[in-house]
């Protein structure tokens, strides 16, 4: 009997949801994604160390001897994102999504100017286009960002998305992709609404087949990927989303489970229901927004999160800075 995870890449894309390069190798997803958590986590394992002193060594060239230790970190901020999506692009073969600074989540201008810069650097590398994914934070202003990337050819994914205002509003800028945060949802839902949350009556899997559902009925192309998953069950009850960007702990559990995996999401029976189209301006989201107070929530903590893990890797790369001029130059 084949495992669950063979199962599931037949009827849904497999995305690693890390930056474990070594994770990325052995469970051989299509796509890969990262997040400043992530991209912190694994700066600070040994294996890559060499990844963060080969950044910093081209940051110091570019900016020159004179330098001091926080530009240098600073320049090398820039572009350690694009450094592990080198990597991991060289053992996946499809795409990785690379985000943009959590702290211009509110700030069209800025995440346009970042997001071209990440891209700049992809090609620099030589590196297309089709090949990565912008991830964007779905504030209002992220998706307006992420809208105008998409007419230039830069694709995007548009993660901490929490209700349908925000899935509805992406589809309509056409975006390639959206990451609704399955696993986060669940999260608030324990702390503010306790009860019996399991299988199908998940809120997180309730609100990631109601976009999908969505999608499917009024022929959007923008596709759906769920994330953040809490545990095997939310997967199993998504098989058949568009692509699914899973952890290596639960692709370990999902690989090493036998058993039938049945489809749950069917583009077919989604365009069969019965569901009421909404048209979203700037008005209409924002109202929507206030009024889905677990959405609210945890956007704003989610942005807050990401900025707190990008300020800790700001400070890990000025640490190393100061470690490596202190070390002794070989003669």
């Amino acid at each position: 009997m084949a495992n669950l995870l063979d199962q599931l890449k037949s009827m849904t894309t497999v995305v690693a949801d890390s930056g474990d390069i070594n994770s990325i190798k052995k469970y051989k997803p299509t796509d890969a994604t990262t997040n400043p958590s992530l991209i912190a986590k694994a700066a600070t394992m040994p294996e890559y160390q060499s990844i963060i002193d080969d950044v910093l060594s081209q940051a110091k060239s570019s900016l020159g001897e004179s330098a001091d230790d926080k530009a240098i970190a600073a320049a090398a901020f820039k572009s350690l994102a694009v450094a592990f999506g080198r990597k991991i692009l060289e053992i996946v073969p499809g795409r990785v999504s690379t985000e943009v600074d959590a702290r211009l989540s509110y700030d069209t201008e800025g995440t346009l100017a970042a997001a071209r810069d990440i891209i700049s650097q992809y090609h620099a590398a030589g590196i297309t286009n089709d090949r990565v994914l912008i991830k964007i934070a779905s504030t209002w202003e992220g998706i307006k960002a992420a809208e105008i990337l998409e007419t230039e050819g830069i694709h995007c994914n548009l993660t901490l998305l929490f209700g349908l205002h925000q899935a509805i509003a992406c589809a309509e800028a056409k975006v390639t992709l959206i990451s609704p945060f399955v696993g986060r949802i669940l999260d608030w839902y324990k702390k503010n609404e306790p009860g019996d949350y399991e299988g199908a009556n998940d809120p997180g899997v309730k609100s990631v087949t109601e976009v999908f559902t969505y999608y499917k009925k009024f022929g959007y192309k923008t596709q759906v990927m769920g994330a953040s998953f809490r545990n095997t069950g939310e997967i199993v009850e998504l098989a058949g989303s568009d692509l699914l960007t899973i952890s290596p702990d639960l692709l370990e559990k999902l690989q090493n489970t036998e058993g039938t995996l049945e489809r749950a999401l069917d583009p077919e029976k989604a365009k069969a229901s019965d569901v009421e189209k909404i048209s979203i301006d700037k008005a209409t989201f924002d109202k929507m927004h206030e009024e889905n107070r677990m959405a609210h929530d945890k956007l704003k903590e989610g942005i807050e999160g990401f900025s707190k893990a990008l300020e800790d890797l700001e400070a890990l790369l000025a640490k190393r800075v100061a470690e490596l001029k202190a070390e002794p130059v070989n003669a």
